[in-house]
């Protein structure tokens, strides 16, 4: 390659080649050169310009905008009680005024349905629906509007979970039997948030009504335990829910994502984070196990300033995108946990950025900080460089070759105010020190 060539390559559009693109000559528009009226466009470039708005780059770039809270939607508000949705909704909290939302893209709630009961769903503008079933057994059925096809209906019972593209038409969830409270508990999570944000309604169903049962995800994870890699590498035993229309992003949905996450007794699951919001179920945990959150890791990788959520089963709770988080597991029995994320979409965007914090502190270590959003494999930068990823040497000239980077700022992760929390002091650190050196 000489030093001559270009640092950014030219790339084929034809009309051949490019998908639903419409091209016109000026011959078929409506203004040619036989109308030679003169219009007066004042009125029209008046209304246009009203809400324009023109800012200095450095101080709009990231703008100030309400944090997403780390808080809990306990499990007391659907052990009793009448029938009913209880929302999770925070809305008013992060300033967003058009639509209930639990996050920016997505809202959560609980459904408490008495042994006997029945209880309708609708959001028509969502493209996912996911239910998890905490508590109880009874059957879901889809109406369908279209008279010649018949209703679709299943069954489902603890710790099953379905999931449901865009659905017009209202969903009846029945409880016909509970072990415990008098009635099924169902976690419920769309993604109407994000359509209403958007402005947009859908209209393609991007994959079918899918069923997780209980015994087939632990069954994979009894199967998981029996194999080594590198999720035992980072105390992690758990399985990705996925759906064979999402082939390539291995999510719930294409825009959710879920995890049935296991976290061994007396066991630490080192800090991670990663660009999409986390609503967390806890399934199932004895006394002494929780999640330190932050936004900021020290040299050790331990979480500066934590804050402590404790699980309680049935309750879930709010990880914020971006921020730190690790497991812990001081209880004799094993754990269980739910998280639910937009990450679906995330990752199809190639943003999700998710990173393990030893990963992150060996690579800082040897003088580097990573960019990258994802892996990128030695095949990858091989055909990135074919389509002309080039970056100029030192000499100007572009015969070095990279792969494509994603800067994500820290500045996106200052908070206006700090939240109510646990402090954890020096004494309880040393000891969760303690804790890991165990496990490791």
């Amino acid at each position: 390659m000489s030093n001559s060539s270009p640092i950014a390559s030219t790339v084929n559009t034809s009309t051949e080649k490019v998908k639903n693109v419409k091209f016109y000559d000026e011959s078929s528009t409506s203004i040619s050169e036989s109308n030679s009226n003169i219009v007066d466009t004042t009125d029209t470039e008046s209304r246009w310009k009203k809400d324009a708005c023109i800012y200095e780059y450095g101080s709009a770039a990231n703008p100030e905008m309400k944090p997403i809270p780390v808080l809990v939607h306990p499990a007391s508000l659907h052990e009793t009680g009448k029938t009913r949705v209880i929302p999770f909704d925070i809305s008013d909290t992060i300033e967003i005024e058009d639509t209930a939302c639990t996050a920016p893209n997505l809202m959560a709630s609980f459904l408490r349905i008495n042994v006997g009961d029945g209880i309708g769903t609708q959001v028509p503008n969502a493209t996912s629906q996911a239910f998890y079933v905490i508590r109880g057994s009874g059957r879901t059925q889809i109406k369908n509007d279209n008279d010649d096809e018949e209703d679709e209906i299943i069954s489902w019972s603890t710790g099953d979970m379905f999931c449901v593209p865009v659905t017009r038409s209202e969903m009846i969830h029945v409880c016909t039997a509970a072990e415990s409270h008098g009635g099924a508990a169902l976690y419920w999570i769309h993604d109407e948030p994000l359509m209403n944000y958007l402005g947009a309604t859908p209209s393609v169903r991007k994959f079918e009504p899918t069923l997780y049962k209980k015994d087939d995800m632990l069954k994979k994870v009894e199967e998981i335990k029996h194999e080594t890699g590198d999720c035992h590498k980072k105390n992690r035993l758990g399985v990705l829910l996925g759906n064979a229309k999402c082939a390539q992003t291995k999510t719930l949905t294409h825009v959710l994502w879920s995890l049935l996450n296991s976290i061994p007794a007396h066991t630490v699951q080192r800090p991670h984070r990663h660009n999409s919001v986390a609503l967390d179920l806890c399934v199932s945990a004895k006394p002494g196990v929780y999640t330190l959150m932050g936004k900021e890791i020290d040299s050790e990788g331990f979480i500066v300033d934590p804050i402590r959520c404790d699980w309680v089963p049935g309750s879930a709770f709010i990880t914020p995108p971006g921020w730190w988080h690790s497991h812990h597991n001081e209880s004799d029995d094993v754990a269980w946990v739910l998280p639910v994320q937009d990450a679906g979409l995330y990752t199809h965007q190639r943003t999700l950025d998710i990173r393990f914090v030893d990963d992150e502190i060996k690579l800082h270590k040897s003088g580097r900080i990573r960019g990258s959003a994802f892996a990128i494999t030695n095949k990858d930068y091989t055909e990135m460089v074919t389509i002309g990823a080039k970056v100029p040497d030192s000499k100007g000239s572009s015969t070095k070759n990279t792969g494509f980077k994603r800067v994500f700022s820290a500045e996106s992760l200052l908070t206006s105010k700090r939240m109510k929390c646990t402090q954890i002091g020096t004494a309880e650190v040393n000891a969760l020190e303690s804790v890991v050196e165990e496990s490791n």
